[in-house]
């Protein structure tokens, strides 16, 4: 990973990049998304256009849109898109002073703007899914293009996890006054419009602090996988089934790992002693840690019949006759060249066929 400089205030150091294959929308059928970020506040600035849209028209819209609230930016991070490597946009950067540095690919910088993008595009598949249970006569609309700039307020005064402020408060130092901040619910006399317009904005602040909260869970469970897991006596683990052949089954089927099974000891930071069960009973227990992961039981509401004991098969009592309805399957075997059924319900013969040969 590039070393990147640290911006000393906002709309230093900024990154830039492009969300494409948005549904078109606005009043000009727009249907891709600049996505700017300030490294300093992680604000974030949306701005719709087109996904055709030349060097030119980017930097118009940069200018009008974005350089015009922030001021001239410093250093632009993004990829090597042909509208930033024309010539239109370095000789503006040698005009200005100013720097635009490229990475080959996310790894090499933090993936700010990647991790916006991926931000931009939950928020919107949210509230467009969310509309279905709203009519146009309400006044919804399924266009994400009037939802980009509601979405960009509500993430500026959201509590950001790394810095534990909000954007809107390390850009300007105050945070901006929303309207469900200062809704009147106890009015009477009111126009049923405005009336309507309350009820869809509690409904959608209630489900925007659901979707939040399970990004979050999801967001940090991803993480938890990813990260060193700290091995404890007692605890279940997976078995990686990468050098075992003896497991019975077709190697394409196969499964990546076995268990769980118990740590019964650990051996330093490289190694731990399991408590093998099944047809692994027999291998050595002892395994590297690069061939175990930690094992996560499902949630029991989510999979409520895994759990639950299978279905008793009520055995007949001696004598006790039953009126065959149906076989659902037979197994034949061939002896004495005859094909007889081991249920007893069909009986074939296969005949043979006589060849005579003239002498």
């Amino acid at each position: 990973m590039i070393q990147i400089q640290e911006p000393k205030s906002p709309w230093e150091i900024v990154f830039m990049d492009w969300v494409t294959a948005l549904p078109p929308g606005g009043d000009r059928s727009y249907n891709a998304c600049i996505v700017l970020v300030d490294r300093y506040s992680k604000t974030p600035m949306f701005l719709p256009c087109h996904k055709d849209d030349t060097a030119m028209d980017t930097a118009i819209m940069i200018w009008n849109k974005a350089i015009n609230n922030t001021g001239l930016f410093q250093n632009i991070i993004s990829d090597r898109d042909p509208k930033l490597t024309s010539a239109l946009w370095t000789n503006l950067h040698k005009l200005f002073g100013t720097k635009l540095s490229f990475s080959i690919a996310p790894p090499q910088t933090d993936g700010l703007a990647e991790i916006m993008i991926q931000t931009l595009e939950d928020m919107i598949r949210r509230f467009c899914d969310y509309g279905l249970e709203f009519k146009y006569s309400d006044g919804f609309t399924y266009d994400s293009c009037t939802l980009i700039p509601a979405l960009e307020l509500s993430y500026k005064t959201s509590i950001h996890s790394s810095t534990g402020k909000t954007p809107a408060m390390l850009e300007s130092l105050w945070n901006q006054r929303l309207t469900y901040d200062t809704l009147k619910k106890d009015l009477m006399d009111i126009h049923p419009i405005a009336s309507i317009f309350e009820i869809i904005l509690d409904k959608a602040r209630h489900h925007a602090n659901r979707c939040m909260q399970d990004s979050f869970k999801y967001t940090k469970e991803r993480w938890d996988k990813s990260q060193p897991f700290d091995f404890k006596i007692g605890e279940f683990v997976l078995v990686s089934t990468l050098n075992f052949n003896t497991i019975k089954g077709p190697k394409k089927l196969k499964d990546s790992f076995a268990g769980p099974f118990m740590i019964k000891a650990l051996h330093g930071h490289s190694s731990v002693q399991l408590e093998l069960t099944g047809e692994l009973m027999n291998k050595h227990p002892a395994f590297p840690v690069s061939l175990i992961k930690a094992y996560s039981s499902s949630d029991k509401e989510s999979f409520s019949l895994r759990n639950k004991p299978p279905l008793e098969i009520p055995s007949l009592e001696e004598g006790e006759e039953k009126k065959v309805v149906k076989v659902l399957q037979e197994r034949r075997t061939r002896k004495n060249k005859k094909w007889n059924s081991l249920y007893g319900i069909k009986t074939k013969v296969k005949k043979r066929n006589c060849y005579l040969r003239k002498i």
